[in-house]
C-alpha cells in the first residue's frame, strides 16, 4: 500500500480540528493524563457490564472485561472506535443512552465521571495500558469538512472559487460516450465524463467552467460527496488499470487518489463523512479504502461478476453493491459485513441509489425494471417496469423522487412509489447516465453518441445540451463570438418586430383613449343638465311652495278681511240705532227742557204757587235724568264710533295686506309659469346630452373593441416579447462567455499530483 498517496493538508489549508492531539506541541497545553483500558476502564466494565458481557456470557458476542476482545468488538463489529472518536464509538453512544440498545438495560445510564471517563479514554486512542501508544490516524481536510447530513450545508454554494482551465485536454473530433455524470446537490454544478479528462458546466446555462485533467483514462463514475464540496471520479484503462481520484471543487486541484487495480474502476463512492472510498469493477472485488491514509480498510470476493454499482447510504451505516450477474448486496460500510443480499433481478445491476432517508435502496437492472427494497428486514416493497430494454441509470433525488434513463433512449421520472410524472423527449442514442439537479430543478441525462440532455422537471420542457468532447479555446471563442453576432442580429430583429406591433396597438389604444375622454365630456355635459335640472326643480318646488303659503295667507287674509266687513257693518248698524236713540233722548231732554223752562216762568209769576213749584221740581228730575240718559246714549255712540273707526282702520288695513299677497301671488305664479317653460327646455337640453353620452360610449366601446389585442395578437406579442428577452440574455449570456474564455484562455492545466 506504500503506493497510495495520502492526502496532507499543508498549513495554509487546515481547519479546526484537523490536526490529531499528537500532532500538537507540548508548549499548547499541558499533556493530559493518560486514561488507560487497565487502571481506569476495567473496573467500570466489570462492574457495569461484566455480567453480561465476559468470557462466559458474551451477548452478542461482546466480551468487555478483556482488552483484545473488547477491541476486536461483537457480532455487529467494531464498537470502540480507535481513532480517538467518541462520537463513533458505538459502546460508548449505548452508555450514554444516545443510541439503542440503552446499556446498561433497564437501569438508568453511568453516572457523568464514569462516562467522561470511557469518552477520554476513546478520545486519547482506547490504550490498554501507561506504556501503550495511541494510534489515533491524522484527520485532513477532506474529513474535516465532511458532512453526512442531507441538509444544505452552511456558507455559500461549492463552486469554482477560482477560474479553472477550459481547454480541453483531449480535443477529439467526434464525442465519445457519457460514461459518467453527476450533478452538485447544492451548487448549480454538472460533472460530465470525457477523454482523459472531467468536465465541469454550469447547470444553468450549459456554459464549461472548468476541465479537471485524467490522464489515468475513461472516467466511469463520478459523484459528488454529501456536501457537495469534493468531487469523485473512478476509471481508467481497461484490462490496465484503474483508480479514484478526488478533486476540490473550490480549487479543482486532486485531494487524493486511491486504489491501484490492474483493471478500470466502473463503480466507485466516497462515503458521506469522507473517510472511506468503495470501489469495484471487472476483478469482480469490492474495495474499500481509507481516505485519510489510502490504506485498504477491507475487500470482498461476494461477488461473481464486474461490480458494476457502488453506494453509501446517506447516513453513511451501510454500502450497497450490484453486479453484472444480478448479484445486489448491502454491507455493513465500515465493517464489510454482509447485511443483505437481495435477490429478485434477472439481469445486470447498473445502478443503485439511496433514498435520503436511508432506509430505501433503488436499483436499477438490464431486466428493465427498477425495484425498490427496505432496510428493515431486505424486503422488496415495489417493482415495476421502467425501461424497454434495460435500466442504464438512475438516481434518487433530494425530494424524494426518482429519475432514471435506459436503452429505450426515455428519461422519465418518477415518485417515491415507482408512479411515473413524466417521460422526457427521447435521446439520440442509448441513454447511459442520468441525474437531478435541486439547484435548477432540472434532469440531465447522458447518452451513448456524447450528448448531455438538460429538461424542465416541471414541465419537461428541452433546456439544451453540452457534449463530452469540448472544442478548444480558440474554437469556443470563435464560436462564441458567432453566436454573438447572431444574438445581435437577433436582439435587433426581435426589437423591431416587437416595436411595430406596439405601435399598432399603442395607435389604437391612443384612439380608444380619446373616445374615453369624450365619454367623459358627454357624461360630464349631461351630468351639468342634469344637476340645472334638478336645481331648478328644487327651485320650483321652493316656488310652489312658496305659492302655497301664500295663498294660505291670502285666504286667511280674506276670512279676516270678510269678518272685519261684516264686523263694521253690525257696529255701524249698531251705531246708528245708537245715534237714533240719542236723537230721541235728545227730542225728549228738550221738551222736557222747555217744559222746565216753562214752568219756571210760570213759576216766577206766582212764586207762591206750590203747584206750580212742585211742577217745576218734577220737571227737573226729569230734565237731570234726560241729560244722564243724553250723556249715557252719547258715550255709548261715542264708543261705537271709536269702534267703528277701529274696524274701518283695520279693514284698510287688511285692503293693503290683500293687495301685497295677491302681488307676491301673482309674481310666484308667474315664476312657476317661467320655471316649467325652462324645466321644460332643460329636459329637452338633457336627453340631448343623454343621447350624445350614449353615441359617445358606442363609439368608445368601438373604439376600444378595435384597441384591445385580440388574442392572436396577444399570443403574437408574447411570442415576440419572449423571442426579445430571449434574445437579450443570449447577447448577455454571449457577452459574458466572450469575456470568461478571455480571461482564462491562458489558464495552465490543472496539475495532476495529489495536494500535499
Amino acid at each position: 500500500m506504500g503506493r497510495f498517496l495520502p492526502i496532507l493538508l499543508t498549513m495554509a489549508m487546515a481547519v479546526p480540528g484537523a490536526i490529531s492531539a499528537q500532532e500538537k506541541s507540548s508548549d499548547d497545553k499541558p499533556q493530559e493524563k493518560k486514561i488507560t483500558y487497565d487502571e481506569h476502564i476495567l473496573p467500570i466494565f466489570r462492574e457495569k457490564c461484566g455480567s453480561c458481557h465476559n468470557a462466559n456470557d458474551k451477548k452478542g458476542d461482546l466480551v468487555l472485561d478483556n482488552y483484545s476482545a473488547a477491541m476486536q468488538g461483537g457480532a455487529s463489529g467494531e464498537v470502540i472506535n480507535t481513532n480517538g472518536e467518541p462520537a463513533n464509538s458505538q459502546l460508548y453512544l449505548v452508555m450514554t443512552h444516545e443510541s439503542e440498545p440503552i446499556m446498561p438495560p433497564g437501569q438508568p445510564r453511568l453516572p457523568d465521571a464514569q462516562l467522561e471517563l470511557v469518552r477520554k479514554w476513546i478520545e486519547q486512542g482506547a490504550l490498554q495500558n501507561s506504556g501503550s501508544k495511541a494510534k489515533i490516524k491524522k484527520k485532513t481536510v477532506v474529513t474535516a469538512s465532511a458532512a453526512s447530513s442531507m441538509k444544505r450545508p452552511d456558507g455559500p454554494a461549492p463552486m469554482p472559487e477560482v477560474a479553472l482551465p477550459i481547454e480541453p485536454v483531449v480535443v477529439t473530433s467526434r464525442a465519445n460516450a457519457v460514461t459518467a455524470l453527476a450533478a452538485n446537490p447544492w451548487a448549480p454544478l454538472l460533472a460530465v465524463s470525457g477523454y482523459k479528462q472531467i468536465l465541469l458546466y454550469h447547470a444553468q446555462t450549459l456554459d464549461l467552467v472548468g476541465v479537471l485533467p485524467f490522464p489515468e483514462g475513461q472516467p466511469h463514475i463520478l459523484k459528488f460527496s454529501r456536501n457537495g464540496s469534493v468531487l469523485l471520479a473512478g476509471g481508467g484503462r481497461g484490462g490496465q488499470s484503474g483508480l479514484v481520484v478526488l478533486f476540490d471543487i473550490k480549487t479543482g486541484r486532486r485531494l487524493a487518489q486511491v486504489g491501484s487495480e490492474y483493471d478500470t474502476v466502473l463503480a466507485a463512492d466516497l462515503s458521506p463523512d469522507m473517510s472511506l472510498v468503495a470501489l469495484g469493477g471487472p476483478k469482480k472485488m469490492l474495495r474499500v479504502y481509507e481516505v485519510s491514509t489510502g490504506e485498504l480498510l477491507y475487500e470482498s470476493k461476494k461477488h461473481t461478476d464486474w461490480v458494476t454499482a457502488i453506494e453509501f447510504s446517506p447516513d453513511g451505516v451501510l454500502l450497497a453493491t450490484g453486479d453484472r450477474s444480478n448479484g445486489l448486496v448491502v454491507w455493513e460500510a465500515y465493517t464489510g459485513r454482509e447485511f443483505y443480499f437481495l435477490t429478485g433481478h434477472t439481469g445486470s445491476i447498473n445502478d443503485v441509489s439511496w433514498s435520503p432517508d436511508s432506509n430505501t435502496l433503488a436499483s436499477g437492472s438490464e431486466d428493465g425494471t427498477i425495484r425498490l427494497w427496505e432496510m428493515q428486514n431486505g424486503g422488496q416493497i415495489k417493482n415495476f417496469n421502467a425501461h424497454g430494454g434495460g435500466v442504464q441509470a438512475l438516481d434518487f433525488t433530494l425530494d424524494v423522487r426518482i429519475v432514471s434513463t435506459g436503452r429505450d433512449r426515455v428519461t422519465k421520472l418518477f415518485d417515491a412509489n415507482g408512479n411515473k410524472q413524466r417521460d422526457f423527449p427521447a435521446t439520440q442514442d442509448v441513454g447511459m447516465e442520468v441525474c437531478y439537479s435541486g439547484e435548477t430543478d432540472r434532469v440531465y441525462a447522458g447518452d451513448m453518441a456524447g450528448r448531455v440532455y438538460a429538461w424542465n422537471a416541471k414541465d419537461g420542457a428541452v433546456i439544451g445540451q453540452c457534449v463530452t468532447n469540448p472544442a478548444s479555446v480558440t474554437a469556443q471563442l470563435a464560436a462564441a463570438q458567432a453566436e454573438l453576432t447572431g444574438s445581435q442580429q437577433k436582439v435587433t430583429a426581435a426589437n423591431e418586430a416587437v416595436e411595430s406591433l406596439r405601435k399598432q396597438l399603442a395607435d389604437r389604444q391612443k384612439a380608444a383613449e380619446e373616445a374615453g375622454k369624450m365619454v367623459g365630456i358627454r357624461e360630464a355635459e349631461l351630468n351639468a343638465k342634469n344637476e340645472a335640472k334638478t336645481a331648478k326643480q328644487s327651485d320650483m318646488s321652493r316656488v310652489e311652495q312658496q305659492l302655497g303659503g301664500m295663498k294660505q295667507q291670502l285666504s286667511k287674509q280674506q276670512q279676516d278681511f270678510d269678518q272685519t266687513t261684516k264686523a263694521l257693518e253690525v257696529a255701524m248698524t249698531k251705531l246708528n240705532g245708537q245715534k237714533g236713540e240719542l236723537q230721541k233722548v235728545r227730542e225728549a231732554f228738550d221738551t222736557t227742557q222747555k217744559a222746565l223752562e216753562n214752568a219756571r216762568n210760570s213759576l216766577n209769576g206766582d212764586a207762591e204757587n206750590a203747584d206750580q213749584k212742585n211742577i217745576v221740581s218734577d220737571l227737573e228730575g226729569k230734565v237731570k235724568s234726560a241729560k244722564d240718559q243724553v250723556d249715557l246714549v252719547e258715550a255709548a255712540v261715542k264708543e261705537q264710533v271709536t269702534t267703528v273707526s277701529g274696524l274701518e282702520k283695520q279693514i284698510d288695513e287688511r285692503k293693503q295686506a290683500l293687495a301685497a299677497i295677491k302681488t307676491e301671488v301673482n309674481t310666484l305664479e308667474g315664476k312657476l309659469t317661467s320655471g316649467r317653460d325652462e324645466l321644460k327646455a332643460l329636459d329637452s337640453a338633457r336627453n340631448n346630452a343623454e343621447q350624445a353620452l350614449k353615441n359617445a360610449r358606442m363609439e368608445a366601446e368601438q373604439r376600444m373593441k378595435t384597441a384591445s389585442a385580440t388574442e392572436d395578437e396577444k399570443k403574437q406579442l408574447a411570442e415576440r416579447e419572449a423571442a426579445l428577452k430571449t434574445a437579450q440574455e443570449l447577447l448577455v449570456r454571449w457577452q459574458g462567455r466572450i469575456t470568461t474564455i478571455e480571461a482564462v484562455r491562458n489558464l495552465p492545466p490543472l496539475s495532476t499530483a495529489v495536494v500535499e
